[in-house]
């Protein structure tokens, strides 16, 4: 369901290029094509935005690495002030790498097993928002046996479905009582609710609609402290359609949260909406065919190395670096014979040949971290663009990689 109101904000039309064409030129001359090109004052522009639109006192700004867990990226936000929200254990490994303490780490996961549980202790993560009463007992049983120096916060992932709809995700209030008791069996305490609204949601109205609700259930717990409120929020990728508005929800969340402010802490745990903006792939074009007036363009790079349609809605954004101004209907294809290999399709773009430079905006989340070697093409580098100055942040992969750890 798509819900919008007159409260949300209109998303800003970028700049029609993210950079120059001789910056883009002067990257793929130097690191190849394609490319992943990140501008790190975009990032901190968009850092420091949603920082500022919550005056809540006791809240903590933690990244959601799923939508991108390149090291030199996770230092800003490290740098900002903000911990990392985790999903899985490579998150967590990721961000200890970068310098995040374990104590700004958030975990949300499923599934664990032992193995997994016990990494996660022994790198001394401290909180856990847990997706099933199963894995707050198994948890319980790995503390035991483990005995920490320290005492986990735990916290539930909520599944509600008058507000979080139906989901495989998280544990029912109804399921509360007998969680309560597993955790007190193990010396432990249950003290978060962990909300999340769904992937890519960017009307505001989904998020504060629900907010004395979430409360409601967290007054359930008797020994309630935090609320982890999202993720969930989007970034509007079409120019000029409905963006999540963080100033009213920052105006909600802490008005909701003031008569709370001595006992709970408020975690929020942006992913796209923070790093989408502050990406773009470079690459060329290698061939271009005419079906009547209709151009077909093939780029040397595909849809591997974007993140699959359900996560992002199969739409971006792509502009040329070209002086032409009359448009052409237009479909971009990678350089696959995978017969839905299009980077984008009806686009308009000016007439194009080999060798000129396309953007394909917006892909600082879930572009690099779910692309893939699907029909075996190694992945691009990663360039970072810093005051206008530029350094490689992870190498361009090559045939060997195809190699790693076969045995034959």
């Amino acid at each position: 369901m798509t819900i919008t109101s007159a409260s949300d904000s209109i998303s800003l039309v970028p700049s029609p290029l993210p950079f120059s064409a001789e910056l883009a030129e002067e990257l793929l001359t130097i690191y190849g094509s394609p490319l992943y090109v990140y501008q790190a004052e975009q990032l901190q522009e968009t850092i420091n935005t949603i920082t500022r639109s919550i005056s809540y006192p006791k809240t903590r700004f933690q990244f959601a690495s799923v939508t991108n867990g390149n090291i030199s990226l996770l230092q800003i936000f490290h740098r900002s002030g903000w911990g990392l929200h985790a999903n899985t254990p490579g998150d967590v490994y990721l961000g200890l790498k970068a310098g995040f303490l374990p104590e700004q780490i958030v975990y949300s996961g499923s599934n664990l097993n032992e193995l997994e549980w016990r990494q996660l202790f022994n790198w001394g993560v401290r909180t856990f928002n847990l997706d099933s009463v199963a894995q707050l007992q198994l948890l319980g049983e790995v503390f035991k046996t483990l005995k920490p120096d320290f005492i986990p916060q735990i916290g539930f992932r909520l599944n509600y479905p008058e507000i979080t709809g139906e989901s495989r995700i998280g544990v029912r209030p109804s399921e509360f009582s007998d969680a309560l008791k597993i955790a007190q069996s193990f010396g432990l305490k249950i003290g978060g609710i962990h909300f999340y609204r769904g992937t890519g949601t960017n009307a505001t109205r989904a998020f504060t609609e629900v907010i004395s609700s979430i409360l409601a259930v967290g007054q359930q717990l008797p020994d309630w402290s935090y609320l982890d409120f999202g993720g969930g929020f989007g970034y509007p990728y079409r120019r000029g359609n409905i963006a999540f508005n963080w100033q009213e929800f920052g105006r909600e969340i802490h008005q909701a949260l003031r008569p709370l402010a001595e006992q709970i802490e408020l975690i929020i745990e942006p992913g796209r909406a923070a790093c989408a903006q502050s990406g773009t792939i470079l690459a060329k074009v290698v061939s271009v065919k005419w079906q009547e007036s209709k151009q077909i363009v093939g780029v040397d790079t595909t849809v591997a190395n974007l993140s699959v349609p359900s996560v992002h809605g199969g739409y971006r954004e792509i502009i040329a670096f070209s002086s032409n101004s009359k448009l052409y209907q237009t479909d971009v294809c990678g350089n696959t014979t995978y017969s839905r290999d299009y980077l984008g399709r009806n686009c308009s773009l000016p007439a194009l040949k080999p060798g000129d430079i396309l953007a394909i905006l917006d892909c600082g989340a879930y572009g690099y971290a779910m692309s893939s070697h699907f029909l075996h093409r190694p992945r691009p580098a990663e360039v970072l663009v810093v005051a206008g100055k530029h350094r490689l942040i992870r190498r361009r992969e090559n045939y060997d990689i195809l190699m790693a750890n076969q045995v034959f």
